[in-house]
């Protein structure tokens, strides 16, 4: 079951880097501030504990918009499943 939220962006662990490209990032960041986030990010939900793999340039636009939230797909997940996404 997938279901659209606002999440807090500092309950959503990140546990792989990635390099975003900056100039990404700031068109992003443009759309957003004038008009607002379009796609939500993806993220698994795992014992309660919220993992993104994706949005990689959305969320980082947020954050350095001063966002405190963002639109997410939230899919509950077992620990199986994060773990193959750790691999």
């Amino acid at each position: 079951m997938v279901r659209v939220q606002e999440i807090p962006l500092n309950q959503i662990r990140r546990p792989l880097p990635r390099q975003n490209d900056p100039n990404k990032v700031q068109a992003l960041m443009k759309s957003i501030a004038e008009i607002g986030q379009q796609e939500p990010i993806d993220v698994i939900e795992v014992d309660g504990q919220y993992y993104g793999f994706s949005g990689c340039h959305r969320y980082e636009a947020c954050q350095r918009l001063g966002k405190e939230t963002i639109l997410a797909r939230v899919r509950k997940a077992p620990k199986s499943v994060l773990m193959k996404h750790l691999a």
